[in-house]
């Protein structure tokens, strides 16, 4: 038997995080990719991927089991609206004795309940990794990238800020807070990577790093480790900008929380990207893993990326309005 993954499944491979996780599972020749595709779905997939359409929202979990089936992990990146289907997807891979899962968790610092809790995010963590671990079957993977890099900065004030159409920066507690952040390709590389390693060690001396060592715990990774500070002289480089040319306010990240907590309380479910983003901002250091955690990075091979370069993708989207609103 094989010490490697070899075959791999994916759920929501035309997704914006899954087509990177799926192109780079490609490139690297190691793994056959299924994605496993809602007959519904419009998504183009690239070449090389076969495809399984499944309705994998649906409670007669039969086909989805069938094709899950032979898989030795599964991806799951689904968007906001369809992760109600995510325990249902876990039982079906257990049925299917489905090895190891990475169960639609890209983002906050999975070990840090503080921050989970007050994002409001602790709940679906709990439900997700204790039916994984009641089932027996699979072995899961968490991974701590921070927010998208691209998304977030393109996506308004109440992510990292900015405002791009109108030139406008609100700036959290100075700006000077750190925080970890991740780009799609750098999320879809340490996956790959991850999946590329040797399932377990091949004999008593043998000390290289395998899959088995980070099961059922949180891979951290990072694109960048920034302050808005460091966003915004990024910004205006890219722009050819001074600070001169930008209307700036500044903020308390704990006072947008709690402003943003007060409107979820009376139902108005918009406000939630500003809690959950404001969180993230404290000047607790929540939202900088890589100096609470450290960082896998190197154990998994991952490259220095260039700020500007994905600061002038972020721009380019939040002036054309071309953020996305899910996975």
């Amino acid at each position: 038997m094989s010490n490697y993954v070899q075959k791999v499944a994916i759920i929501g491979a035309g997704g914006n995080i899954g087509k990177h996780i799926t192109q780079e599972l490609l490139k690297t020749g190691n793994h056959i990719v299924t994605a496993i595709s809602r007959p519904s779905s419009n998504s183009t997939l690239p070449n090389g991927v076969k495809v399984a359409c499944v309705d994998y929202t649906s409670e007669d979990d039969t086909e989805l089991v069938q094709a899950l089936t032979g898989q030795q992990a599964l991806i799951v990146s689904l968007s906001v609206a369809a992760r109600g289907a995510a325990i249902n997807i876990i039982r079906a891979a257990a049925k299917a004795k489905v090895q190891y899962l990475f169960p639609n968790w890209f983002g906050h610092d999975a070990e840090n309940d503080a921050l989970c809790r007050d994002s409001f995010v602790a709940g679906m963590r709990d439900d997700i990794c204790s039916e994984i671990k009641k089932l027996g079957v699979s072995s899961y993977f968490l991974l701590g990238c921070g927010f998208w890099y691209e998304w977030s900065l393109s996506g308004g004030p109440d992510r990292y800020g900015f405002d791009f159409k109108e030139r406008k920066l609100v700036l959290f507690d100075g700006g000077e807070v750190h925080i970890n952040t991740s780009t799609w390709p750098q999320c879809g590389r340490a996956i790959a990577a991850l999946l590329s390693l040797k399932i377990a060690p091949e004999g008593e001396n043998d000390d290289s790093v395998t899959l088995t060592q980070f099961c059922n715990r949180s891979v951290y990774i990072s694109s960048f480790r920034v302050t808005q500070r460091d966003i915004f002289e990024s910004v205006k480089r890219v722009t050819g900008t001074s600070e001169k040319d930008w209307v700036i306010m500044e903020d308390s990240a704990k006072k947008r929380w709690e402003e943003a907590a007060g409107e979820l309380k009376k139902g108005n479910s918009a406000a939630f990207t500003k809690f959950m983003y404001s969180r993230m901002w404290f000047p607790t250091g929540d939202g900088d893993h890589e100096t609470t955690r450290g960082l896998h990075n190197d154990l998994l091979g991952l490259p220095q990326e260039d700020l500007d370069e994905f600061t002038s993708i972020a721009v380019r989207m939040g002036e054309n309005s071309e953020v996305p609103f899910s996975h």
